[in-house]
């Protein structure tokens, strides 16, 4: 994009930006003509401009005036210069001369801002397809520790397995030996003959 700049223009801004919405966007012969037609005070600074950024994209890049189009318009605020009137009674009053600064920019028509140049294109390329391969060895690595993750958990289960078993069987042995003896215990005489016993029961005599 070609610019050509315009600054501290002795214009109010918003004078200056009635201009530039009716030009933005037009091809920059067909806005040379209606900035020529129009009678308006900030028509001749803008053409003035409009011709110093064609002399540039001509001179600079090389573009024919008739493949250019104004892509960018922009109308900012300059300092304002402070000036006073007298008025009645010995008072005064403040006047604010106001200033404009005008960004004008051209683009070849066809050609959309932000595109990127073939060059440009094939070294962003390079540069996705080592990012595509470093990424690749990247999960390789991660794949082999996730593996080494998932034997080490497998080991671990499996020894709490066997460790559960056997917990579990010396539990069974321990209850086995416990009946046993409790058995034993009851086939004495002594004991089956307190356990067949029956509480007396209280009664009392009659009178």
């Amino acid at each position: 994009m070609t610019y050509a700049k315009l600054r501290y223009l002795r214009i109010s801004p918003r004078k200056v930006r009635l201009v530039a919405d009716l030009v933005r966007g037009m091809g920059a012969l067909k806005a040379r003509h209606q900035l020529e037609l129009l009678n308006k005070k900030a028509a001749l600074p803008m053409l003035k401009l409009l011709n110093s950024a064609l002399a540039n994209a001509e001179h600079n890049d090389k573009i024919k005036a008739e493949d250019l189009y104004i892509a960018e318009l922009r109308v900012d605020e300059g300092p304002t210069l402070k000036r006073w009137i007298p008025r009645a009674r010995g008072s005064a009053s403040g006047i604010n001369k106001r200033t404009a600064h005008i960004t004008l920019g051209l683009e070849k028509e066809g050609v959309v801002p932000g595109d990127v140049k073939e060059e440009d294109k094939k070294v962003k390329k390079d540069k996705s397809d080592k990012k595509d391969k470093k990424q690749d060895k990247d999960v390789k690595i991660v794949g082999s520790l996730e593996e080494v993750k998932t034997l080490e958990n497998s080991q671990k289960i499996e020894e709490k397995d066997v460790a559960d078993k056997s917990g579990k069987s010396d539990a069974a042995a321990r209850q086995h030996e416990e009946f046993a003896k409790h058995s034993q215990q009851l086939d004495t005489p002594h004991q089956k003959q307190t356990g067949n016993k029956k509480k007396s029961v209280f009664r009392r005599k009659s009178v």
